[in-house]
């Protein structure tokens, strides 16, 4: 589990400074973001995948990147430090962060 939060933190990381848009005021916050979204994706993301299956179905798993986004601009708006310009950015966002779990998933 410690393991993964630091994956989440260092794709957060790697992807804010890819990613324009989107701001991680410092490391303490980098830190709540990873915990935050850790929360999320436990919690809120698989109640959001059942509600939207048949969207994902049809759009062939696709559509995962809007709920990550969606979960992205929530987070926005939870964690003081942490910013997000647009659903675009977010969106984004989704994309890169889930290239870099794949990448930083290997490395465990």
């Amino acid at each position: 589990m410690l393991m993964q939060l630091l994956i989440n933190a260092l794709g957060f990381f790697i992807t804010a400074r890819i990613v324009p848009g989107i701001k991680i005021e410092d490391w303490g916050t980098l830190g709540v973001v990873a915990v935050v979204w850790g929360v999320l994706s436990i919690i809120l993301k698989p109640i959001l995948i059942i509600l939207t299956l048949p969207v994902n179905f049809m759009t062939l798993g696709l559509f995962t990147f809007v709920i990550n986004a969606a979960l992205i601009m929530l987070m926005g708006q939870i964690v003081p430090g942490f910013g997000v310009k647009s659903f675009g950015t977010a969106l984004l966002a989704a994309i890169v962060l889930a290239l870099l779990n794949v990448v930083l998933g290997r490395l465990k």
